[in-house]
């Protein structure tokens, strides 16, 4: 076996969970990024994301963290099958995504739902909120006339908007009540799994607080999974259950949300979390600041991604990748440094 794959193979062992309703193995994805070279000899490509492996147990909120660029969007599409991945596989309760037909996909669409980041740019301007709304409940032919029209209603009830709202257009309401109707559009279908690509990160915080309170009461009241994409910690430990930590394509730490705050390993976490604002400035770590750029992700370091801003950085990081290994209460950290404890 390689050193990748014995890597790879460390790092799915890192991270189980019992009971997963998603799981990804080893997940890959490569984008084109033209040639290189005057000639064009050689074919650039953009790393992504590599060999992710994460479980999501039904119930709960795993938030997923990084800088733009370290690959949580395209992470998030991969789960779903909206893109596909170069390599790997995603299971949902146990089905390879990859294997399933068209129509068995189709069915499954309805399980696992998407709300976008920008509540602007994600509704159709051009169609009314019933419409919006009603698209999923055509599409699966849940309901018809009345019946779609009621359940259309109590879909914007729940999420805390009125029903004449649907006879308006989605330059009729603001940031807030737009995102709260692309929730509404995603829960439509009845789903179980929702990824929420950054859903608050357009709006004011004291919209944010709503849409979070709102996403909390909706899961409580549906049973519902999300795995939560977003760059603030902030609401990321307000929503959270679990957290993982993405750089560069890769998962370098996860754990519980009290296990990543109150005791971070990677010199990244580190980083992010003091960068957090404290309302109790006396009493907040010493900020890390972090030399230089992220580096690019078609030509990404050799041995840990991190090496070249880390301020703990050996030998050994410049020329060996760290696993993502697993240490106390299933908190899993990939750093030759600060290894799980």
């Amino acid at each position: 076996m390689s050193p990748a794959s014995v890597s790879s193979a460390v790092q799915g062992a890192a991270i189980a969970v019992a009971g997963a309703l998603l799981r990804t193995d080893n997940v890959t994805k490569e984008f084109a990024a033209g040639s290189s070279g005057v000639l064009g000899g050689g074919r650039l490509t953009v790393k992504a994301v590599t060999h992710v492996n994460l479980e999501i147990v039904s119930g709960e909120t795993l938030g997923l963290v990084g800088e733009s660029g370290s690959g949580k969007s395209t992470l998030g599409r991969l789960i779903l099958r909206l893109i596909e991945p170069t390599s790997g596989k995603v299971f949902f309760e146990g089905r390879d995504l990859s294997m399933l037909t068209r129509s068995d996909l189709r069915r499954l669409r309805r399980d696992m739902q998407l709300v976008f980041q920008d509540p602007y740019a994600s509704l159709n301007p051009r169609m009314r909120v019933r419409s919006i709304v009603g698209e999923g409940i055509e599409i699966h032919r849940l309901a018809r006339g009345k019946e779609k029209l009621d359940r259309i209603a109590e879909l914007l009830k729940m999420v805390g908007m009125s029903p004449d709202a649907m006879t308006r257009y989605p330059h009729e309401f603001s940031g807030g009540q737009r995102q709260r109707i692309g929730i509404a559009r995603a829960l439509a279908v009845k789903p179980r799994f929702l990824v929420l690509d950054e859903p608050v990160s357009a709006l004011d915080v004291s919209i944010q607080a709503q849409i979070i309170n709102l996403l909390q009461d909706l899961q409580e009241q549906l049973k519902l999974t999300y795995l939560f994409i977003a760059h603030d910690l902030r609401v990321v430990e307000h929503i959270s259950n679990r957290v993982a930590i993405m750089y560069l394509g890769k998962i370098v730490e996860i754990a519980s949300r009290d296990e990543i705050y109150a005791n971070p390993r990677h010199p990244y976490t580190r980083a992010l979390l003091s960068a957090i604002p404290s309302v109790k400035p006396s009493s907040k770590p010493e900020r890390v600041k972090l030399p230089g750029e992220v580096p690019s992700p078609v030509n990404p370091p050799s041995g840990c991604s991190f090496h070249p801003r880390c301020p703990y950085a050996k030998d050994i990081c410049r020329s060996m990748e760290p696993p993502l290994e697993k240490g106390h209460g299933g908190h899993g950290v990939a750093c030759h440094v600060f290894p799980a404890t």
